[in-house]
Formats: structure tokens, sequence, C-alpha cells
């Protein structure tokens, strides 16, 4: 198994990092990872906590501990309705956080974690014109 490291910075580097992404991928030259290091930005701490709620993170913790084999089972472990849980689901696999594979019992959907950790790094600056290493970054013409 492997990290997921979440981080949050600010928009403009995450639609930069995006661009190099495609514009890398285009051209082929993509390498791979060597460390496997898997990492999910969010542009604002407000992305965050909107797409990590308390509950996601239980519902998370719970399917990585108890491996479910369905939404089901996962709704009944977290003792929340179903209808709620599969919205969580859904959400978490689109941010690549879980996965929902086949081959449940009676076809279920089965969710499973791939991570057995999350780390997570929040740069929140208190003072504008001050970056991630303490030093003043020069305002912009």
């Amino acid at each position: 198994m492997t990290t997921l490291h979440i981080t949050v910075g600010d928009r403009e580097q995450l639609r930069e990092d995006a661009l190099q992404f495609v514009q890398e991928a285009e051209a082929g030259d993509l390498e791979d990872d060597q460390d496997g290091k898997v990492t999910l930005q969010f542009g604002t701490y407000d992305d965050l906590v909107g797409s990590l709620t308390p509950l996601r993170l239980e519902l998370i913790q719970t399917i990585a501990e108890h491996a479910p084999e369905s939404m089901r089972e996962a709704a009944r472990l977290v003792e929340r309705d179903v209808s709620d849980v599969h919205s969580d689901l859904k959400q978490l696999e689109v941010l690549g956080i879980l996965e929902l594979e086949e081959g449940g019992p009676g076809g279920a959907m089965q969710p499973v974690v791939p991570f057995d950790r999350i780390e997570m790094h929040i740069d929140y600056p208190l003072v504008d014109g001050v970056g991630a290493d303490g030093d003043e970054t020069p305002a912009s013409a």
C-alpha cells in the first residue's frame, strides 16, 4: 500500500501544474514517480474541508479498517443512511481517494481504499506576502 499526500496550494500554482502535466502527457514526456507518491492538491483550505468532511474521513477510515463488501455494508458500519454514504463514496471516488470495484455480493460495488495512510500538508499564511519558507515574497507589479 501507499500514502496519499494531501496538500493545499494556491489556485494559480495548481492551474500551472495541471497545464504542465497536460503538456508533458501530450509530448510523451511523463516520468514515472519513482517513490509511488500519490498527491491530491486542493486549491484552497475551504475546498479541502468541503471535500473531506469529518463524516467522509470517518467513512474512509472505516473502509480501510473493515473492507466492507458493499456500499450498504459501509453505511451500516458508520451508522448512516445508504443514500448519503453512496453520495460520499461517489465524491471520494472522483477525488481518487477510494475506488468502487465490481464484485461485491449480488453484483454490489465494493468500496476500496488503496492507501494505508493519509498525510496532509496545509500552508496557511497568516500574513500576506509571506512564502512557505517564511521569507517575504515580492509584491506583484
